[in-house]
């Protein structure tokens, strides 16, 4: 027996049209919760592994065993971009040309190359979070257009009745008036860990530009060292 009272009772007898609605409400904020408790343990995880490694790479002797530091953890985000710098340094090590003109191209292709793997790491991470901006701006909306239609059907049942007593018009109103209060319960958690988000998203990025440079400044030397000592 379906209960005529309480929350839970009053969306069970709510129209089809608003069941709806709260549904996808439902759907949305069980989705954005489960990415921002994600993201929230991926972001300061990672924060903490490009901290960590980029004061190893900066203690590190040589560029080796900066490297060696950096993927001491496994597969992050600074070893997957040094990596790929490395990668390409190595393949610009074995090609015959003239050394002035070696040392320029390998310092554009590895400006190049980190900008590349700083931007694929950025994209990897940022993933999803345009779900929870959608939640944050769409929510509302759709809170609203159920209590529209909630409206409709409670004075269309006003005028199925005859009557515009309290006890007609009551019931209609208040679940109508629930799903813009359930849209912005959606969209308020949402608002706020998406701008969280975005801030510990700018904390990641500082410091993988920050070793992306602190790369390009230890190979420029290694490059300029081994001239000299050719020279």
């Amino acid at each position: 027996m379906i209960p005529e009272t309480g929350f839970l009772g009053m969306m069970l007898g709510a129209t089809f049209g608003v069941q709806m609605v709260l549904g996808l409400l439902v759907l949305m904020s069980l989705w954005s919760w489960t990415i921002i408790f994600t993201k929230v343990i991926l972001y300061k995880r990672t924060r903490r592994q490009v901290t960590q490694g980029y004061t190893l790479f900066n203690d590190a002797e040589d560029l080796s065993g900066g490297l060696q530091a950096v993927s001491r953890d496994g597969n992050t985000a600074l070893s997957r971009v040094g990596l790929l710098a490395v990668g390409e340094f190595r393949k610009l090590e074995k090609a015959d040309i003239e050394r002035d003109r070696k040392r320029m191209l390998v310092k554009d292709t590895l400006r190049r190359v980190l900008r590349q793997g700083v931007n694929e790491e950025m994209k990897r991470l940022s993933s999803s979070l345009s779900f929870l901006a959608t939640c944050a701006n769409a929510a509302p909306f759709i809170g609203l257009f159920g209590t529209v239609w909630g409206i409709m059907h409670a004075f269309h049942s006003i005028g199925l009745s005859q009557s515009a007593a309290l006890a007609t018009v009551a019931p209609g109103i208040s679940e109508a008036l629930v799903t813009t209060a359930i849209g912005l319960v959606v969209a308020i958690p949402a608002t706020i860990a998406y701008n969280y988000l975005l801030a510990l998203l700018g904390e990641v990025e500082t410091e993988l530009v920050n070793y992306a440079g602190a790369f390009l400044n230890r190979v420029e030397r290694e490059v300029s060292w081994a001239s000299s000592s050719k020279g």
